[in-house]
């Protein structure tokens, strides 16, 4: 996909543009009129964005919902017509937002979720699975499939890794949404910020992730969800090597030679 640009990657219901510098991918689910509700567009739209931002320069990937607020979950009117479809069509169609959970950890740049408005069922579970989400302090987040005989089968991989495990099968069994501030208690958000400096606060954040080496990104990425579920022996044998790998990249030849000569490194792009 290195052969195509922002437009290509685009369509109706969702939107991706690049920074002047190409260091950022911007991404927004547009579909204020359906509660930016995921149907295959924004399913289609979220996993070309983020191997478009894997194939280019960007070393931050920042995905948003348009009007206000972030994604109500999955487009039921879509998935209502599947009534009376096979096993097999069923898993096809589901296995876009389990292919984007993975997609938002595995990518080389860093995945930015910044919600504002309401962050429910599918979508909480793709905001949980990036590595930095951040939201306006008036957001609120639930799992309220259970009103539809549902349960957050697949968002709970990355909820549940992220959340207190009792809280999270309280939500998830309840329904109920939690507001921006107990978000951040239990661990879902990286960050809470007024609502009225939300814009200000954000493009700060943006602008100290972009000020990093792409090898420091991709490799400390890599470590940090593969040593997860190591002993501790293991981990500390694992992150040795890795650290050693990193130390000999040339990005940190460069930083290290810019810091000594108390200058900004211009990191190379990827």
């Amino acid at each position: 996909m290195t052969e195509l640009d922002a437009e290509q990657v685009s369509n109706e219901d969702f939107n991706v543009e690049v920074s002047d510098d190409g260091a950022v991918v911007h991404a927004t689910i547009d579909r204020p009129d359906k509660g930016n509700s995921m149907n295959e567009n924004v399913m289609d739209g979220l996993k070309n964005s983020l191997e478009f931002a894997d194939d280019s320069d960007a070393r931050v990937y920042l995905l948003r919902g348009s009007d206000g607020k972030f994604c109500s979950g999955g487009d039921l009117s879509e998935m209502s017509r599947l009534i009376n479809a096979s096993p097999q069509e069923y898993r096809e169609y589901l296995s876009s937002i389990s292919e984007v959970m993975a997609a938002m950890r595995d990518a080389d740049v860093l995945t930015v979720v910044a919600v504002e408005g309401y962050c429910l069922a599918g979508g909480m579970g793709v905001a949980s699975a990036s590595d930095i989400l951040v939201a306006a302090d008036d957001a609120e987040f639930g799992t309220p499939e259970k009103e539809s005989g549902l349960f957050p089968m697949q968002v709970m991989a990355p909820i549940l890794r992220t959340v207190n495990q009792k809280k999270g099968m309280y939500l998830m069994f309840t329904g109920d949404k939690v507001d921006a501030e107990e978000a951040e208690d239990i661990g879902l958000l990286s960050k809470t910020y007024p609502a009225d400096d939300f814009e200000s606060e954000l493009s700060e954040l943006v602008d100290t992730l972009v000020n990093s080496s792409p090898t420091m990104i991709s490799m400390g990425k890599e470590a940090y969800y593969s040593h997860e579920d190591m002993s501790f022996d293991e981990q500390l044998d694992y992150l040795k090597e890795m650290f050693a790998l990193l130390a000999m990249s040339d990005d940190t030849h460069d930083g290290m030679e810019a810091r000594m000569m108390q200058q900004d490194p211009e990191w190379k792009l990827r």
